[in-house]
């Protein structure tokens, strides 16, 4: 990333220059901290890795500075993301694909705000989905919300069930070119 301060005790670019290419993946990074994470929450988010989680998404972080950030996220097909919160505005744009959020279909150029802990979830299309997200922090918590031992296992099944299908998908934005 390319950087240009006001002074040397601006904390803050006033242009800054990123490239997709060199974005760190979140599990590389400690912006996001897990808050209340229960002994069965734990168990749940260890079920749900040891099915296959991380085959589904895509996360990494293309731009941060004090007071907002920028990441990517591609979720693929189904990926059973799980109802959570942050301690942060976040604004999404749908990049490619599709998702659905509550009653809503969304695609490419659509997007949607979530204010600061708000509990939210959704489920990527067929195809899956980009999006970008812009946050109002460089760094934030999640707050996983499914609290049940029945709803970690029903995540670590729909992983399970849709893992054979992740290995040979393909960005929505490429299949969109095509």
């Amino acid at each position: 990333m390319t950087v240009e301060t006001a002074s040397p005790e601006t904390a803050a670019p006033r242009f800054a220059i990123y490239r997709a290419a060199e974005a760190p993946n979140f599990d590389e990074l400690t912006c996001m901290e897990a808050v209340g994470v229960t002994p069965v929450i734990a168990a749940g988010i260890e079920q749900a890795a040891a099915q296959g989680a991380d085959d589904g998404s895509v996360v990494k972080m293309l731009f941060s500075m004090p007071g907002m950030s920028l990441t990517y996220a591609w979720l693929k097909s189904g990926f059973p993301l799980p109802l959570h919160s942050h301690n942060a505005d976040c604004l999404y744009y749908i990049v490619a694909g599709t998702l659905r959020i509550g009653t809503e279909e969304l695609g490419a150029g659509d997007g949607f705000f979530v204010g600061s802990d708000v509990p939210y979830a959704y489920k990527p299309g067929p195809d899956g989905v980009e999006v970008l997200e812009f946050r109002t922090a460089d760094s934030f918590d999640i707050r996983f919300l499914g609290k049940t031992k029945a709803f970690w296992d029903k995540t670590a099944e729909a992983i399970h069930d849709l893992r054979p299908n992740w290995a040979g998908e393909v960005r929505p934005f490429e299949l969109a070119r095509t």
